[in-house]
């Protein structure tokens, strides 16, 4: 008899589902059939089993967080099981002793940490039957069928175990030391907190630190651009004023002096440019391009598109969710026809056929063996649901699913692009661009977007003259670099931050160094937002004041090293290759961590941290005890204490009183420093960066206390606005 353990018990039940079957408690039993004559049993784990353990295990004096038990680092890694799950442990644990059980069938998630799993659990339980290795990319019944026909023998995965585990063991190594190194040392400097510190999420959180300094930092201009309408023989377009490739002007003076000589005056067409180009349908999805697109499409948190996704698989309805491929195979790509006729029946999708390509078995844009590596691209099954009733979240994304597939078997879409240059009394140079579609192509199936579209220009030749019939000045001012997505976030750590992708062309990604894996990026995220380092705010990325001090104290150490930690990403792939070692790898963590408590023992006093950023700072003992009193409330006897994203008052539960100030006003961080001082006087002394309408501005703020209210004080007048 055979003994199969999968991941999580729905995977369980879903891979027993084609079989005659009896309910156990924690299994179940499948009769004999004609893959397993003798019968099987069928387990599964729940996740994560099994954990490393904590430092205490190794040596009780690691228990606690001093310099002195730095650097950490067992002999040898040992794993415990989880305290919650050792009643299914013990269930796996007592059909592993079966002795009717002569072969074990892994059938966790086709992926490194479905390796780990199920492995894990066997070393624990001391199995020593031989293994087999259920290798599937979706829960059809047929891909279950073919999968349990064709297993794969356990050596034939197991260097994907060794880069999991190696991966835990580092991750042990940098999360456990690092994190208390620094921890204990920013607490010397008065920042009382846990600074969790992790292999990936700390280069992560460093490049968004760094785009968040930017933002701070940049001074913003203003400048004035000049437009012109014009009437050419009855045909009207726009221009704008360039010079040598450069349409914004300095001074208003400046630009009112152009627009006063363009005023009327007769206009010539210099030069008509068009070029056709032509856009190639998008690849298929792999999990990171499909965040990316929920994200931006329906503000979907990447781990929300992961869960939703892996429903779906568990549906049996789209494959292998964790797929880092945009490629099929052969193989799949002969399954596409009957998919798609499948899909030609439902309503939502009749009006895509019949399709203009009938087969894409021979473009290499999709179908390419070398490039699918433990699984292909993300697209939907032969089993085709009833869409209706899919929740809502779960019909977005399988209609994405199901449109890059159609798209797919569309032709290209072909746009005409037109510049005109237009030429004001022979000296001011105006530019005009626009856009015609000219083949729709598989913009059928995935329609541009309204901010794709540019203006429809009438047709004009070399030579046409006309008149300026209006001429407009507009004042503007240079932005910020823009706020990353949380789909933008993925995209940034699967290219290191090196670029992001272009949406409108799809480029495909080479073999980057990248930061996590497909599975682990979305977790790293939300493991950035529950430990405060990022908050979201309409879907945009901040980087709280405990983020900043943690990169700061980092400085230019290898763990704030997108590229370092992309290299080491790299040699992990290459353990799962079979081509590096294991053994070698952890001596280099090993050797990177203790060099890292070295040097930043000893340049922990050279830490500079801002004035901002301290006072905005919220100590951990906030959450336990009680508040530092910041000045009196202005509406009651009570105190005015930090609340976290705000400032308010200490008496709210007793009498509901509603005083509060947020922490930002108009885009301006407001300081502990600067309530007191207003909790005190009534005033704040002159704050520099408010922003209305994008334009900034310097105010005080001050209490009205006939209003009960905060008003601006601007210098010049002395009055409040």
């Amino acid at each position: 008899m055979k003994l199969i353990i999968a991941e999580k018990p729905d995977q369980g039940r879903t891979l027993a589902s084609i079989f005659k079957t009896k309910k156990q408690q924690g299994y179940i039993e499948i009769m004999p059939n004609d893959i397993f004559p003798n019968g099987a049993y069928m387990t599964w784990a729940i996740g994560h089993l099994t954990e490393l353990v904590p430092p205490e295990k190794y040596n009780p004096e690691w228990k606690k967080w001093t310099l002195d038990t730095l650097p950490m680092i067992p002999e040898r890694f040992q794993y415990q099981i989880t305290k919650d799950k050792v009643k299914q442990f013990s269930i796996i644990k007592k059909l592993v002793n079966d002795p009717k059980v002569t072969e074990i069938i892994h059938a966790g998630d086709a992926g490194r940490e479905g390796e780990l799993i199920i492995r894990n659990i066997l070393r624990l339980t001391g199995a020593r039957q031989p293994m087999k290795r259920l290798w599937i990319s979706s829960l059809t019944p047929k891909a279950i069928k073919e999968g349990f026909q064709k297993l794969l023998d356990e050596s034939d995965t197991k260097n994907l175990y060794y880069e999991a585990y190696t991966r835990a063991c580092a991750d042990w190594i940098v999360g456990m030391n690092a994190s208390r190194l620094y921890s204990i040392l920013l607490k010397q400097r008065g920042f009382s907190d846990v600074f969790s510190v992790g292999r990936v999420q700390t280069p992560t959180l460093a490049l968004i630190v760094k785009r968040e300094l930017e933002i701070e930092q940049f001074v913003s201009e203003p400048f004035w651009e000049v437009f012109a309408d014009f009437l050419m023989a009855g045909k009207k377009y726009r221009g704008k004023w360039e010079l040598k490739g450069d349409s914004r002007i300095k001074t208003e003076e400046m630009a009112n002096k152009i627009a006063a000589f363009c005023q009327n005056k007769p206009a010539e067409v210099t030069e008509v440019k068009r070029e056709k180009k032509e856009f190639q349908p998008p690849m298929l999805y792999n999990l990171s391009a499909l965040q990316a697109d929920a994200n931006r499409l329906f503000k979907f948190p990447p781990k929300k598109t992961l869960d939703v996704l892996q429903g779906l698989y568990q549906k049996g309805i789209v494959s292998y969710p964790r797929s880092d491929s945009r490629f099929v195979t052969p193989g799949e790509a002969a399954s596409f026809p009957d998919i798609l006729q499948k899909l030609s029946q439902q309503q939502k999708y009749a009006d895509y056929f019949p399709l203009p390509i009938q087969s894409i078995m021979n473009n290499k844009r999709y179908v390419n063996e070398k490039k699918v590596t433990d699984h292909y691209a993300i697209i939907p099954t032969e089993q085709i649901p009833n869409i209706e009733k899919l929740s809502g979240d779960e019909q977005k994304l399988y209609d994405l699913v199901v449109k890059s597939v159609l798209a797919a078997h569309y032709p290209k879409a072909v746009y005409e692009y037109t510049t005109i240059t237009t030429l004001v009394d022979g000296r001011a140079t105006f530019l005009s661009k626009g856009k015609v579609q000219l083949e729709e192509g598989w913009r059928k199936v995935i329609p541009a977007s309204d901010k794709d579209k540019d203006p429809i220009l009438p047709i004009v030749e070399d030579g046409e003259t006309g008149t300026v019939e209006k001429v407009q000045v507009k004042e503007g001012k240079t932005q910020p670099p823009k706020r990353y997505t949380e789909g933008q976030l993925i995209t940034l750590m699967k290219t290191a931050g090196k670029h992001i992708e272009d949406k409108e062309l799809e480029k495909v990604l080479a073999e980057t160094e990248g930061l996590g894996t497909e599975a682990t990026r979305a977790g790293i995220i939300t493991m950035l937002k529950q430990r405060k380092y990022i908050e979201i705010k309409r879907n945009l990325v901040y980087a709280t004041a405990k983020a900043k001090i943690l990169i700061t104290a980092i400085g230019q150490e290898l763990l704030a090293s997108p590229e370092m930690t992309a290299k080491w990403e790299k040699r992990l792939k290459e353990i799962s290759e079979g081509k590096a070692s294991p053994a070698h790898f952890m001596q280099m963590t090993n050797k990177m961590i203790t060099h890292l408590i070295e040097e930043t023992k000893n340049n922990m006093n050279n830490w500079e941290f801002g004035e901002d950023v301290t006072e905005n700072f919220v100590p951990r003992e906030y959450k336990k005890s009680t508040p530092r009193k910041l000045g009196s409330c202005k509406l009651c006897d009570g105190n005015v204490v930090d609340k976290g994203s705000f400032y308010g008052c200490s008496n709210f539960q007793n009498n509901g009183c509603k005083f509060t100030i947020s922490k930002k006003i108009l885009g301006k961080s407001i300081t502990q420093a600067q309530l007191k001082k207003l909790l005190k006087d009534g005033i704040t002394d002159e704050i520099k960066g408010f922003k209305s309408k994008e334009k900034e501005f310097t105010a005080k703020l001050a209490w009205n206390e006939q209003e009960k209210k905060l008003n601006f004080v601007f210098e010049k007048s002395g009055k409040p606005s």
